[in-house]
Order: structure tokens, then C-alpha cells, then sequence
């Protein structure tokens, strides 16, 4: 059996290692990769596939930084083109990214059945381009692997169950990368030293979302918020390329110094020692949480609700006064991290035997 996974971008690899993995130890499994180009950074890609021990792409598409529009219809075109030569038994993607889009349309205008993993995730704001890609993949797929029972429900109240689809609550993959690669990060990792933060007290920080980068008042007054807390404790922000760039655009100078990107074992074990996590990452709250770490997220909404809901994590919007006052209850505050809300890290074996159910397989 034959599969095509499509990814390019870096929350995608931490993801699609996990699976690939699985995949890689079932013999009647065969998986290719293609790698659209959407992070094209080293260090927001090639660092990942090297640190994971993921598969080289057998496919790299080269499809590099353009607005939405003209970025996913180049992708669709050139993943249509390896489709049509591969001719898989399924295409695998995951996610939000126009990646994830590019790959199921493609799929499905040529009849290939679609398996989107982390399906059912809804934040509830159509002005976010991941929120239009999730809804547009999850309707288009035919299996949809759900991280948890509120994605499940989130499906069935937008009537998924009349829809000629398999809808299988998988568990997180990223529980699984988070389990299976916590020991080999603070083993390898040596950031901790070379920043000189060992037995220091940090908040560590990521900013991306073009909700936040693209608009200068959010992104001056998340910047405030930061360097009104680097004044109490270190701020550590591995700063995104598109980040910086909008910052040197708008001449936004943070009151500290942020760090370049790093990768996923680097982050992992920023993650170990943080006190705080600060971000607009979709990711990276869950990863607070497998962590132990209170959260505050840097948007008006999230997809990942329970968080919220069971106090882990609270939503500090883009303002300063809201992120700061965030910031101190969650610093104070002492939730429980022992609750079980996506799994019990074997997401990854479920997808593949979700895949494993597909007609005539």
C-alpha cells in the first residue's frame, strides 16, 4: 500500500515523524514524502527531518513564501504532478497550513482518498487562514483522525456523520514526539548551557500567526507585553523569519534579545526548564501542557478549548494589559497536568491502522 504525505511546514514534521514511524514498522507499508517548500528555512526544516530521523523527502517542491492565494495553488499544481506519477493508495496530510489544503485538494480532484490527522479542530474565526484550511480539508476527507473527543464533536455537530467519511478519535501525535523524544532532548540539547539559563528562571516565547505579524498594533503591543515582562524574568524568543521581518519593517525593537530559530530537541528542552510559555502556536500549547507548563496564548481564540476550559493555558488576545495580567495567573496559578486529553502516546499506530481500514485494503 502505497502512501503519499504531504508537509512542509515545521509543526508538519514534528507530526509526520511520529507517523512515519509507525508507518516505517509495518511492512505492507509504503510511504513517500513530499516536501512542499512552505518553511524553506534550515532552520525551520532541514534541522527537523536530520534531529527526528525522518525519511528524506523523495520530493521537494521548492514552493516558497507567497501570499495564500498564489502560494496554495502553485503547491496544488506540483503535488498533482507527483500524484499522478506515484498513483498512492492515499495521501496522508496534517494540519492547518496551505500545505495541508493544497495536498487534500489535489487528492481528492484526483480521487485518491484523503487522511487528514489533527482533523476537527475548530477555533471558531474564519479570519484566520488555518481555520478556512481546516474546514475546507476535513470536508474533502475520508478518514479523519481526531487528536480529541471535543474534535469528534466538534465533526458530528457540522454533520460529518452523514458524510461519506470515517471519522476514528486517534489521540495527538505530538503526545507521541513529545514521549518519545523527551529523553533524547535533554540528552542532546545543549541550549540551555550555551544561552548560560541553566538554573535560571525564563518565559520562552514564539509569535508567527499572520494574525499577530501581519497586523503592526498587535504585533507593537505583544512586544510591549514581552518587554514588560523581560524586566521581571528572561524572555526567550526564538524568532520566527516572517516575525523578524515585519518587526524590522515597522522598526519594532524588543527591550531584549531575541534568539534565532531552533530546533525541535532545542525546543524541547527550553520547554523542560521554562516557567511560563507565551505564544500563538497551536502547537506549542499543547506542548506546554505535555510539559507542565502554564500557558498563555497571544490570540482571541484557540482551537485547543480544553485548555482553556481546564485552566492550563488562558488566552491573553494581543493586548498588553490582557497579555501581562495573563501572564500573572498563569504564573500563579497550580493546575493539575496529570489529566489524560490526547492520549496516551499511541496516536501514531492508530492513524496507521486507520489508514489500514480503507476500502480495499
Amino acid at each position: 500500500m502505497k502512501i503519499v504525505t504531504v508537509v512542509g511546514a515545521r509543526p508538519q514534521f514534528v507530526k509526520a515523524a511520529v507517523v512515519s514511524r509507525a508507518i516505517a514498522a509495518d511492512p505492507g507499508l509504503r510511504e513517500i514524502i513530499v516536501h512542499t517548500g512552505q518553511h524553506y528555512d534550515r532552520n525551520m526544516s532541514d534541522v527537523f527531518f536530520e534531529e527526528m530521523g525522518i525519511p528524506p523527502p523523495h520530493y521537494s517542491l521548492n514552493v516558497r513564501s507567497l501570499n495564500h492565494g498564489e502560494m496554495t495553488g502553485r503547491m496544488l499544481g506540483r503535488i498533482e504532478k507527483v500524484l499522478l506519477k506515484e498513483k498512492p493508495d492515499c495521501v496522508l496530510v496534517y494540519g492547518d497550513t496551505n500545505t495541508t489544503l493544497a495536498g487534500a485538494l489535489a487528492a481528492s480532484k484526483l480521487h485518491h482518498p484523503v487522511v487528514h490527522v489533527e482533523a476537527g479542530l475548530r477555533s471558531h474565526n474564519k479570519r484566520m487562514p488555518e481555520e478556512v484550511n481546516r474546514i475546507l480539508t476535513d470536508r474533502i476527507s475520508d478518514v479523519l483522525c481526531c487528536p480529541t473527543d471535543r474534535a469528534v464533536r466538534n465533526l458530528r455537530a457540522e454533520g460529518f456523520d452523514a458524510f461519506p467519511c470515517r471519522v476514528v478519535k486517534t489521540g495527538d501525535v505530538m503526545q507521541d514526539a513529545a514521549v518519545y523524544y523527551r529523553e533524547i532532548a535533554f540528552t542532546k540539547s545543549k541550549i540551555l548551557r550555551k544561552m548560560g539559563l541553566e538554573g535560571r528562571s525564563y518565559a520562552l516565547c514564539t509569535v508567527h500567526r499572520p494574525e499577530n505579524t501581519d497586523d503592526p498594533a498587535r504585533l507593537l503591543s505583544v512586544m510591549e507585553a514581552l518587554n514588560e515582562i523581560s524586566r521581571e524574568t528572561e524572555v526567550v524568543l526564538p524568532l520566527h523569519p516572517r516575525t523578524a521581518k515585519m518587526m524590522r519593517r515597522h522598526r519594532i525593537r524588543p527591550a531584549f534579545k531575541p534568539i534565532e530559530p531552533v530546533g525541535y530537541f532545542d525546543m524541547l528542552r527550553l520547554l523542560q526548564d521554562a516557567e511560563v510559555v507565551l505564544t500563538d502556536s497551536g502547537g506549542l500549547q499543547k506542548e506546554a501542557f505535555f510539559f507542565g507548563k502554564p500557558c498563555v496564548t497571544l490570540r482571541d481564540e484557540t482551537e485547543w478549548v480544553e485548555l482553556v476550559e481546564g485552566g492550563f493555558n488562558k488566552l491573553g488576545g494581543a493586548g498588553k494589559e490582557p497579555i501581562l495580567c495573563a501572564y500573572r495567573d498563569m504564573k500563579r496559578s497550580r493546575p493539575d497536568f496529570h489529566v489524560d486529553l490526547y492520549g496516551n502516546g499511541n496516536a501514531g499506530r492508530k492513524v496507521v491502522e486507520a489508514i489500514r481500514l480503507l476500502p480495499g485494503h
